[in-house]
């Protein structure tokens, strides 16, 4: 910095306003980059010029300040000259060629002035340009000309971009510039709002660029700018959260789940109301997730804003699924109240469960890639998991108890105040007392009757009876076959169509077929080997277009700067915890060491650009020189200095005098003893950071080249010709850096092979002892990849351990354990795959999807498992029963999925488009052909043992045996046998048994008996003798019913019987009555678990003949 004399003060006004600001452009090779420079407002300079404003145009440095010698003002003219000399400040633009020689204002010094010719342009870039201050100011060719081609000389014959680079002060620089200025007296001025003038100066930049395109829209050339503030304000704009689009992705799945839980012919029945109401509650839990979130202190940003809320809700309405197709498997009639809401949690409570913790700890395993950014979305997504998770075991269990109470009731779906129509009411009341399962209940009568009774109870037919002899026809279109499925169904229950009917009937027998299997693994091996394939093929990168909208100005500068440029700057950054005065070598062999990094740009002189050391060293060179010139002449002695003394020698005597000790900072005597550098040039240590102080505050424009930004900013001591030789030591550096530039870097490829070098050559020299580091956009963007791949291996073997472990723990299976993490497996490679052949460069994003696809995957595995494992049966028959239960929930919690994420296809961030919506929805694809293909095949050649295994059948458990039945003992034979009879209460509640049993007169007249449910096919012949003409034997085969016979006499009656039957066991007992006129009575078990099996049944001939009917020592016949 100049000091100004105070009566020269009209003269730091002029420096003020005529100091430029450094603009990097391809102009500075001729005059019209004089245009650019200004200044704004006119500048007088005293003398000839007195009349006439000065700008870079007509300016000449040199001349001026020849001028203003002559004026013989008190003025440091020698310091100015000096300093001009050092930044190779000379005539300005007047001696550089004008691009048109035929401008007015074009100077007559310009070479081509009085030719008139164009300029070679090409001959005139190559090599770069340079600005007003030559020395510090000089731009790379490879900076300013894009898509260069050379000739043999290395002359530039063709380009086809040019660039150019406004450089602007920091938040910080701006603030100080301005401080204690009359333009800011009165703003309250602060570093915040000269951070909002560099934006808002930016944001007019843009639109005057803008502005200048619409008006020339016909150039033959392409105009583009960008800032960094545009850029935040873009990722500020599309990291807002979308109310509409919430709100659009949340009506859809309302409607979906409105329209798919829907029945139409049966209101009472219907789960509309409670599917809404499931939506609503995870939009809900999705709003108190994200406040969480915020509660937290974690950060939003464009992915926590444009992906979270849908993944979220997509995920959370899967589960709501599941449970309400389990809830619309449970008759309301078969579980006592107070139980079905826990029969649901029960069948279906591990399968929510198993999928939420896979699907949190794959969330949180993908943490572990190392990209802030991606950390916040993955703890973001897993805790709205978490939140999910609770709400639909917690919360969702109770909206499903209510709706319950509402069937029961017999109410309609959604408008439960109105009762459905009285048809509606008798059909559910019917359902209600008869259920939906066929029941035949088989008993003897007593003697005089002599017939035995078997009922057929069925929900079209409510109380039929069959005697024995006659024969029971079932029709088999009438009935739904249990014996491969896990719900029954009627034709009034089921719909014209399901999922599950198309799974039970088509679906499931088709991928148990040996054809189906054979092809299907080998069409798994191609799918896997092809992928494979696809992902050695994919490349690692994140193209910086993906980053803004297409169609944007930012968007068509980003890629014309990949394209033709390639050109970034980075730093080399020094730490503390090192000595910079007594290390000043290391410091120069590290600087000199990024000469074997071929990206980084050299000088015309082939070698670095100067950096702030050797600044420093050169100015304290100058100055030391200048002493000893002046100490030779005798102007400068060891104590004092003449009047003659020039300004650089009395400057360097204070610096000479400088001890370093605080205690004792002055020492005259070290005048002839020390140098401020040596031979080597070295600066002297013990003053280093004295002589530092004076650098950073007189030498101004050296400093700012520098680019050092050193920490702690050393420092202020302004040069006077007092003698005041005190000079404030600054405190010892922390941070200092080195600018270099870097070109050729068009690909991840080259830039990850520049990281490497750079890497490599900076742990070098922190072996040495010099803490550093480098810094910059290449390795603030592209160092992720460096580890991208290892931090992702890591990641998916973190998330698909967590998978396997909790599937493991919760399961209690390791085989089935293992299955669903080879099927995750499977689906992570197919992903990677189908990356590749879109043409997706593997990145952050990408990873972070890959590890996060294990967790969404588990929804389309781990319940197909679940009810395999669970069920009995062989392999096939297991995998049937298991995709006809969950086929349905899988799909539909798929497309709810799939309607979330559908949100992200209208995003205006093109980034989310390519990276988050194809690759979900490829997904979403792969995990349903997986889960519903590839997996169940698998499960049914190599998968797990069921969980109970009969002992006796293959395909259903052993027939419990009944107890006996107890002895009652009277002392006198009973009434006549319309007495009515109080059957024992413990009998009652005896497990049932299929049985035909001859049991006391009186127990005929009971009013409460157990039978169980059955699906029989019967066939009987029965003869009877009897001792007197009114009795009769009949041998029938048709469902006609025998006259009863009144007499008493000795009857002896043989029967042979043989009965397929399929048993549904139930418990406990509840009991129910049917009316007296039906000749038989019966009752309904129900149960909060049922098993299937089947029996086949041979009775023998039994016989049994007595004279005394009331006999109570005659033991029931089985």
């Amino acid at each position: 910095m100049i000091r100004i004399p105070e009566q020269a003060s009209a003269y730091a006004i002029i420096f003020d306003r005529i100091i430029p600001c450094a603009i990097i452009t391809p102009l500075d090779c001729f005059w019209e980059g004089s245009k650019l420079l200004g200044p704004d407002s006119p500048v007088y300079i005293p003398g000839t010029q007195m009349h006439k404003p000065v700008h870079w145009t007509n300016l000449n440095p040199l001349w001026m300040l020849d001028e203003m010698k002559k004026l013989q003002f008190m003025f440091p003219f020698k310091t100015l000259e000096d300093y001009m000399k050092r930044a190779g400040i000379t005539n300005g633009y007047q001696s550089k060629p004008c691009l048109d020689p035929a401008d007015p204002e074009c100077p007559e010094t310009a070479p081509n002035k009085k030719s008139q010719q164009v300029p070679d342009i090409g001959a005139e870039l190559t090599g770069g340009c340079y600005g007003f201050a030559a020395k510090f100011m000089h731009w790379p060719e490879e900076l300013l000309v894009g898509g260069a081609k050379h000739n043999k000389t290395g002359h530039l014959t063709r380009a086809a971009a040019l660039q150019t680079v406004v450089q602007l002060m920091g938040e910080r620089e701006l603030y100080d510039f301005f401080d204690n200025t009359y333009k800011v007296h009165n703003i309250d001025w602060s570093q915040e709002k000269a951070s909002q003038v560099l934006k808002t100066w930016q944001r007019a930049f843009s639109n005057q660029v803008k502005k200048h395109l619409g008006a020339n829209g016909s150039a033959p050339y392409n105009l583009y700018a960008f800032s960094t503030t545009t850029m935040n304000d873009i990722l500020g704009k599309y990291s807002e959260v979308s109310v509409m689009k919430i709100a659009i992705g949340c009506a859809l799945m309302v409607l979906y789940a409105g329209i798919v839980l829907l029945r139409w012919k049966d209101p009472v029945r219907s789960q509309a109301g409670v599917g809404i109401a499931g939506v609503m509650l995870i939009c809900a839990t999705v709003a108190a997730g994200l406040g969480f979130c915020a509660l937290l202190g974690i950060p939003f940003n464009a992915a926590t804003t444009q992906i979270v809320p849908f993944l979220a809700l997509g995920l959370g309405v899967h589960d709501m699924f599941l449970l309400t197709h389990t809830y619309a498997e449970l008759s309301v009639n078969e579980v006592p109240s107070g139980e079905q809401t826990g029969v649901v949690l029960k069948r279906t409570g591990l399968s929510v469960l198993l999928a939420g913790i896979s699907n949190v700890s794959a969330f949180f395993a993908a943490a572990i890639i190392p990209i802030p950014a991606l950390r916040v979305f993955c703890f973001q997504a897993g805790i709205l998991l978490l939140f999910n998770l609770a709400a639909m075991l917690l919360v969702f269990p109770a909206m499903v108890s209510l709706d319950l109470r509402r069937r029961r009731s017999g109410r309609s779906d959604i408008l439960c105040c109105c009762l459905p129509s009285n048809a509606g009411r008798n059909k559910y009341a019917n359902r209600m007392s008869n259920g939906t399962a066929k029941q035949t209940v088989t008993r003897a009568i007593p003697p005089e009757r002599r017939e035995t009774c078997t009922q057929i109870l069925t929900s079209q037919n409510v109380q039929n009876e069959s005697w024995v002899g006659g024969n029971i026809e079932v029709d088999s279109d009438k009935q739904c076959s249990e014996e491969d499925t896990l719900t029954g169904c009627s034709q009034d229950d089921c719909l014209t169509f399901s999922l599950t009917q198309l799974a039970a009937k088509h679906y499931a027998p088709f991928v148990t077929r040996p054809a189906t299997k054979v092809f299907g693994m080998m069409i798994l091996i191609a799918v896997l080997v092809g992928c494979v394939w696809q992902a050695v093929r994919v490349n690692d990168g994140l193209e910086l277009t993906d980053l803004v909208p297409q169609n944007s100005n930012e968007h068509a500068f980003l890629a014309a700067q990949a394209k033709h440029f390639g050109f970034y700057n980075m730093y080399a950054v020094t730490q503390r915890e090192f000595e910079y005065p007594n290390n000043q070598r290391l410091l120069y062999e590290y600087h000199d060491a990024f000469m074997r990094i071929k990206n980084v740009i050299k000088n015309d002189n082939g070698g670095l650009p100067e950096f702030w050391l050797s600044l420093f060293r050169d100015w304290l060179k100058g100055l030391q020189n200048a002493f000893d010139r002046d100490y030779s002449n005798g102007c400068i002695t060891q104590e004092r200095w003449y009047k003659n003394a020039s300004d650089e020698a009395i400057l360097a005597y204070k610096l000479l005098v400088q001890t370093g000790h605080v205690d004792n900072p002055i020492d005259k005597s070290l005048v002839t003893q020390v140098r401020l550098i040596d031979s080597e040039g070295i600066i002297n240590p013990r003053a280093f950071y004295n002589y530092l102080s004076a650098w950073v505050s007189n030498d101004v424009l050296a400093y700012g080249a520098s680019q050092a930004n050193l920490r702690p900013e050393p420092r202020q001591w302004i040069y006077t010709n007092d003698h005041e030789l005190k000079i404030p030591k600054s405190m010892p550096l922390t941070y200092a850096q080195m600018p270099f530039y870097l070109h050729k870097l068009t690909d991840t490829q080259e830039i990850t092979e520049l990281i490497g070098n750079v890497r490599k050559l900076c742990k070098k020299f922190e072996e040495r002892g010099l803490p550093n580091f480098p810094s910059g956009i290449p390795f603030l963007f592209w160092e992720q990849y460096m580890d991208l791949r290892n931090c992702l291996g890591i990641a998916l073997l973190a998330a698909l351990t967590a998978s396997v472990a909790v599937v493991g723990i919760l399961l209690l299976n390791f085989w089935a354990a293992l299955l669903v993490g080879t099927s995750l497996a499977a689906v992570v490679l197919q992903l990677f795959g189908i990356m590749g052949l879109c043409n997706i460069k593997l990145s952050a994003v990408p990873a972070v999807l890959l590890v996060v696809s294990i967790g969404i995957a588990v929804h389309f595995t781990v319940h197909i498992c679940l009810s395999f494992v669970t069920s009995i049966g062989s392999r096939d028959r297991r995998i049937r029963l298991a995709l006809e239960h969950m086929c349905a929930p899988v799909i539909h919690g798929a497309i709810t999925t799939l309607l979330a994420v559908v949100m992200l296809a209208f995003s205006e961030f093109d980034f989310i488009v390519r990276y988050f919506f194809l690759v979900l929805l490829c997904l979403i694809g792969i995990g349903l052909v997986n889960g519903l293909f590839f997996f169940p095949i698998l499960l049914s050649l190599i998968g797990p043992s069921p969980e109970v295994i009969p002992n006796d059948h293959p395909d259903r458990i052993s027939t419990p045996t009944p107890p006996a039945s107890p002895i009652v003992r009277r002392s006198k034979p009973p009434a006549p046998p319309r007495r009515s009879y109080k059957i024992d209460n413990a009998r009652l509640h005896a497990e049932p048994s299929l049985t035909t049993i001859t049991e006391e007169p009186n127990s005929w007249h009971s009013t409460q008996e157990s039978c169980i449910i059955v699906q029989p096919e019967l066939k009987v012949e029965t003869t009877s003798t009897c001792g007197n003409q009114n009795c009769s034997g009949s041998d029938t085969s048709g469902s006609s019913r025998m006259s009863p016979v009144t007499s008493t006499s000795h009857i002896t009656t043989k029967v042979t019987a043989t009965a397929n039957i399929k048993v549904e066991v139930h418990t406990p007992l509840t009991i129910g009555t049917v009316d007296r006129s039906e000749k038989c009575r019966h009752t309904t078990s129900s149960s909060r678990r049922s098993s299937r099996c089947s029996a086949n049944v041979n009775a023998g001939e039994s016989s049994g003949s007595g004279s005394e009917p009331d006999s109570d020592t005659n033991p029931n016949k089985h």
